[in-house]
Order: C-alpha cells, then sequence, then structure tokens
C-alpha cells in the first residue's frame, strides 16, 4: 500500500501547507533524496500549536504536535512532489522542541513524529535516524522537525 492510500485508509486529514516564512526552498530534491526543510504544528484552521514544553504543553501535548507537524509536513510534500506515493522511506529526522530547561523529554514529544511516519509507512520504511533536541523555537511554536525522505 502507497502512502497516499494509507493515509485515506487511516482517515487522516492533512492541513493546508504552510506559506514559506523566509528565504529558503521548502523542499530540495537531489538524486533520489528529499531534504525537508524545517516545519511547525500547523492546524487544519492554518493556525499553530504554540507553547513551551514543561510550562505551557505536557509531554502527551508535545507529542500530539508533533504528530501534526509530520501531517504538515506531508501536505508541503504533496504540495511539492504531487503524490505522496513517490515517497519510499524515511531517513533522517531532526525533531526541535521549544523546552524549558527544566524539561528533559524531547525524544518523547518527537516520538509522536516518529509514530506517525511508522504508521503510515511501516516498521522497517517509516523508521529512520534521528535526534531529539530541546531549544528556543520562533513564534514560540512547541516543536519544529526537519526530514529527509528517499523516493522510489
Amino acid at each position: 500500500m502507497n502512502l497516499e492510500e494509507r493515509i485515506q485508509e487511516l482517515g487522516l486529514v492533512l492541513p493546508p501547507a504552510p506559506p514559506k516564512g523566509g528565504i529558503y526552498k521548502p523542499v530540495i530534491i537531489v538524486d533520489k533524496m528529499l531534504y525537508v526543510s524545517g516545519h511547525g504544528p500547523v492546524q487544519n484552521d492554518t493556525s499553530l500549536i504554540k507553547g513551551k514544553l514543561g510550562v505551557d504543553l505536557s509531554t502527551q501535548e508535545g507529542f500530539d504536535a508533533a504528530r501534526q507537524v509530520g501531517l504538515t509536513m506531508l501536505s508541503t510534500l504533496k504540495d511539492q512532489i504531487g503524490d505522496l506515493s513517490k515517497i519510499k522511506r524515511l531517513v533522517k529526522t531532526l525533531g526541535m522542541v521549544n523546552s524549558d530547561s527544566e524539561f528533559f523529554e524531547q525524544p518523547q514529544v518527537i516520538n509522536g513524529f516518529s509514530a506517525l511516519m511508522v504508521e503510515l509507512l511501516g516498521d522497517d520504511l517509516g523508521m529512520g535516524a534521528r535526534s531529539a533536541v530541546g531549544m528556543i523555537l520562533p513564534g514560540n511554536i512547541a516543536v519544529e522537525v526537519e526530514a529527509i525522505f528517499e523516493m522510489y
């Protein structure tokens, strides 16, 4: 089953692809690799999930925000390459969590993105290399993720 079919099967809704927020390309294709710029958690109404983990948001709320980032990223990919069935696998994830200095559960937050990719692409193709770090994020968004995918 390809990625487009799996999204439909699970009844997932992709939010609108976000507009660019600076001088960059949302996706760069080199050979069969898709390099995806950092994405925030855009909701279906185009608002962003905001807040600092450990102060404003719980680990579960961060997990949910990271999952929403995955849907947002897929929306951008669909907009940029036209057909998500061209995506073969997730290669690498960099997950950034807007964290209080006393919050140490960044990996558990980024699991929201990772779990979505596994749900969509399976254990082998949906689980890539990964980093999860805490930092201050622009616009006080809860989570930002950039990723690398391989295409067929």
